[in-house]
């Protein structure tokens, strides 16, 4: 009979087995990733364009033109696009961040044809009406500023211009009044630049045939070959020790602190995910344990290694009571020397490579998933191996490799420190 009282035994698998991503280069010269997987009769098309903000050459013109293709077309007005959503069952998302754009749209196999025909007209034949133009800048100026009242927010802001600089692609922040100054012309002029042929990839996910395949590719033919604008790269970067705005009658402080150090492809960055996970990237992690258990400093705090197309930094990040603003600093870095300095318990980095391992294996149960890590990696210029290779060293990794890379690149010295509040 079994013992529910005795815990199973647990091991990690050997190796991480990621259903591969057929790839083809199609005539015009767009690049599709195709995810055949999944029970259910559902496709979903991401369209990746290196049109991020850092492009942008008017403030808010790369998100504007970005959320308005979808308002008005040569063909639909808005209202009967969004009517067409509904009636077929279709899913359209945009994101946007500061290297790229993307364009999401999911359905029923047997819509797709629909679906690709509404795509078509939103890509290649928006007409930016200037009325919906003016509700969007009224709408967007007035959540930029109720958003820009929390000091989470402006911890935020603050935190990418202390890191790389005010000037910086990376660290740019645009005042809400530059929406005022933001036109039809110059969002015209943004999308005929960069939502080509030459400026996107293309991944495909769900139950994806041959005939489904070839209804993609004569979907994306229709986009021109024009030649990708070029990546003016990024400059160095200009970071600031400590950035301290005070608020009166402040409750709480948000807190950041980190640096800039390498892109995704850097052969430390899979140890220094392990290493930022063991000091804040679950619940259970050192930083909550002090700060939120020990202490009742916070509700919630979090490390992590966040990736950029040309770069990538580390980063604590956490709300605080007010009173509790200097002391809580003075012990994330208490942590992070701890880290440095000592040897992570064999149990503890177990439980790590536990955390890391399910996480890993959650977001890659089902096709569409596996098609956002594919998103991913191809837009750090790697491929699902990359993935494969993070488990593998997560597996692998021991405690003296990870106090080895955490003494190397987290030296308190070297951070950024922004606290917004008290």
């Amino acid at each position: 009979m079994l013992d529910r009282t005795v815990q199973p035994p647990f091991r990690l698998p050997d190796r991480l087995d990621i259903p591969s991503a057929g790839q083809v280069t199609l005539p015009g010269g767009i690049r599709l990733w195709t995810i055949d997987a999944g029970t259910q009769p559902l496709v979903r098309l991401s369209l990746v364009f290196g049109a991020g903000t850092r492009y942008q050459p008017a403030a808010f013109a790369a998100s504007t033109a970005l959320n308005l293709m979808s308002e008005g077309t040569a063909r639909y007005t808005a209202a009967r696009i969004a009517e067409m959503f509904d009636f077929y069952g279709i899913y359209y998302d945009t994101s946007i961040d500061r290297d790229y754009s993307v364009v999401t749209v999911s359905c029923l196999s047997r819509f797709l044809d629909r679906t690709l025909e509404i795509l078509g007209e939103i890509l290649f034949k928006p007409l930016f009406p200037q009325r919906e133009l003016e509700i969007y800048v009224s709408k967007r100026k007035q959540q930029l500023t109720i958003e820009r009242e929390k000091p989470s927010y402006q911890a935020r802001e603050r935190f990418s211009e202390a890191l790389f600089g005010k000037d910086h692609p990376y660290g740019r922040v645009s005042p809400a009044a530059e929406y005022d100054r933001l036109t039809a012309a110059a969002i015209r002029t943004f999308y005929d630049t960069y939502y080509t042929g030459g400026n996107l990839f293309a991944v495909a996910s769900g139950q994806i045939g041959p005939q489904t395949a070839d209804t993609l590719a004569a979907f994306l033919s229709c986009f021109g070959s024009e030649t990708a604008p070029a990546d003016p790269g990024i400059p160095p970067v200009s970071p600031t020790s400590l950035v301290r705005e005070k608020r009166a009658g402040a409750l709480q402080s948000s807190i950041r602190i980190g640096k800039v150090l390498f892109p995704k492809g850097h052969p430390d960055f899979n140890g220094m995910q392990v290493a930022a996970t063991v000091l804040g990237g679950y619940f259970g992690s050192r930083l909550v344990k002090n700060l939120r258990e020990d202490k009742g400093y916070t509700y919630g705090i979090y490390a992590a290694m966040l990736n950029m197309q040309h770069t990538g930094y580390f980063a604590v990040a956490s709300d605080v009571t007010a009173a509790a603003t200097d002391d809580a600093v003075a012990e994330i870095l208490k942590e992070v020397e701890r880290l440095r300095t000592e040897t992570v318990p064999a149990a503890e980095l177990d439980m790590v490579r536990n955390i890391i391992a399910g996480e890993m294996m959650r977001i890659l149960d089902g096709p569409f998933g596996i098609a956002d890590v594919t998103i991913e990696n191809v837009q750090c210029g790697m491929t699902n191996e990359a993935t494969a290779a993070f488990f593998d060293e997560v597996r692998t990794i021991t405690p003296e490799r990870v106090r080895e890379l955490a003494a190397r690149w987290l030296d308190p010295a070297s951070f950024t420190t922004v606290i917004v509040g008290a």
